[in-house]
């Protein structure tokens, strides 16, 4: 099956390049390339690629805008963000816009074309360092001055509504940068109690790893990065 992609960069050269790079692969066709942020959108919505790949800062709309446009156009393409930034000011209004991948241009690029596969399939890909930048945005926070309720049921999103009360919470802690031993002194649990919620919480989410966990916590709301 061969994955139709669209690709959006304000500068020439790079544009080419990737344009070049995703050619050189059997499965994946470029059907589109534009040069700003109106110009995706709009390829996008009469193409209707399988993965657009948008650079963040572009003339028009921004790499965020063009992901919330291209999710509520409803058309099923999945976004993948190639881009320079990967500080939170660029990472998180991204990913709330619904942006599935997040690379920097620094991936190699076989790491590209993987994403470009991984987005395609519905899977979630982040470039190692925005992992750490979502868990740094919770850990060097300033201490609050009085630790914030946890939210009630009513407040989750619906993206969340398949998981028990004890799942969230695991999320919860781990999208804020603990590790499961961490996680489980946390909650006055064991070890293995912690695994086994991880491991459901994968299952019915579909997602592949921590890292995915991390991204849709922070995307869907589950995080309030003011809490400690």
């Amino acid at each position: 099956m061969t994955i139709r992609v669209l690709v959006a960069d304000d500068q020439a050269v790079v544009r080419d390049g990737v344009v070049l790079l995703l050619t050189s692969a059997g499965d994946i066709e470029v059907v589109g390339q534009a040069g700003d942020g109106n110009e995706a959108v709009r390829l996008a919505v009469a193409e209707r690629p399988d993965v657009a790949l948008v650079d963040l800062r572009m003339p028009g709309l921004d790499g965020a805008q063009v992901t919330a446009e291209i999710r509520a156009a409803g058309i099923g393409t999945q976004v993948l963000i190639l881009t320079t930034f990967a500080d939170d000011d660029a990472v998180m209004p991204a990913l709330r816009a619904g942006a599935l991948g997040y690379l920097t241009k620094d991936a190699t690029g076989e790491a590209v074309l993987t994403a470009v596969r991984d987005v395609a399939a519905g899977r979630t890909v982040l470039d190692p360092a925005v992992q750490r930048r979502l868990v740094q945005l919770v850990v060097t926070e300033p201490q609050a001055p009085a630790a914030a309720p946890a939210p009630s049921p009513a407040a989750l999103p619906p993206e969340a509504e398949g998981l028990t009360r004890r799942e969230v919470d695991v999320v919860r802690l781990l999208a804020k940068g603990l590790n499961n031993r961490q996680v489980a002194r946390e909650m006055v649990v064991s070890l293995a109690t912690v695994k086994t919620h991880l491991n459901h919480v994968l299952a019915k989410l579909a997602l592949e790893d921590r890292g995915a966990l991390i991204a849709w916590a922070w995307r869907f709301g589950l995080v309030d990065n003011t809490e400690r």
